[in-house]
């Protein structure tokens, strides 16, 4: 099958997305006029994943560095989570649904400050920092998404990076419980002066594997994860539900639906689907 390039145009623009067919899913833009890709029905405007036909060859993705959100994307912490979370909105008066839509993510106070913007900084910032030490302490229910390991194992020797909004001792923590190897460039909490969504830990996590940021793509689960990585002019697959919501390039159930491929010239061949 011949191969073929359908331009996925989000706010911050990314690069044709190479296809050979298959599984892999691509999320359409949001301008009802774009219909140069022949893969690609009109959009109606809607935010919807679209598989593609005929499911013979999994679409196909280059780059020259990886760089991979945690939670989410290569740990299932939701249990932990929500537990730790849904106590903070019941203390706070919240509603607990509302406070689980916009916590993924964000470091924590950046969350605060959006569900109560007139409280003070030095509360969110103490607040944060216990239930950092709560999140560090609760492994219950804590495992990797599937296929997490035999990702990370293919990864060896390759340019690849962690990024989360995670500090140094629950990424640490959270990985260990989940079975997972720490990649060795890690971008944590303690690394940047601004969460998520602002796009310094992914700037970051490129500018120490010495990449250009072109040439990254980033794997993340959530909505602000997400805009982070456009942001910083990066492709971006996302991985699970969450991820499906918010316009990646790519989109995959969980990480079983990826093959990597390295190449002799240094790049890094990504099969999805």
């Amino acid at each position: 099958m011949p191969s073929a390039f359908c331009t996925v145009e989000e706010q911050s623009g990314s690069r044709p997305l190479p296809l050979t067919g298959g599984r892999g899913r691509l999320v359409p833009d949001r301008d009802p006029r774009r219909t140069s890709c022949p893969h690609r029905a009109p959009s109606t405007g809607a935010l919807a994943s679209l598989e593609l036909p005929m499911a013979t060859e999994p679409a196909v993705l280059t780059a020259r560095a990886l760089l991979l959100d945690m939670d989410g994307t290569l740990v299932n912490s939701d249990a932990v989570v929500e537990r730790i979370w849904r106590r903070w909105a019941a203390a706070q008066g919240l509603d607990g649904d509302e406070v689980m839509s916009v916590v993924h993510g964000r470091q924590g106070h950046a969350s605060m400050a959006l569900l109560l913007p007139e409280r003070p900084v030095e509360e969110n910032l103490a607040d944060n920092a216990r239930m950092l030490a709560e999140e560090t302490a609760d492994m219950d229910g804590v495992v990797e998404v599937p296929g997490a390991t035999a990702f990370l194992a293919a990864l060896t020797g390759t340019p690849h990076a962690l990024v989360t909004s995670a500090d140094v001792a629950l990424s640490t923590a959270r990985m260990a419980a989940a079975g997972l190897p720490l990649p060795q460039v890690r971008v944590t909490a303690e690394s940047v002066g601004a969460s998520k969504p602002d796009p310094e830990g992914f700037l970051k996590g490129a500018a120490e594997l010495g990449i250009d940021p072109a040439d990254c793509v980033v794997f993340e689960d959530s909505g602000a994860g997400i805009a982070a990585g456009r942001a910083a002019g990066m492709r971006v697959v996302g991985v699970g539900p969450r991820a499906g919501q918010h316009g990646p390039d790519a989109l995959v159930k969980d990480l079983t639906e990826l093959r990597v491929e390295p190449q002799e010239d240094g790049t890094i061949r990504l099969l999805i689907g």
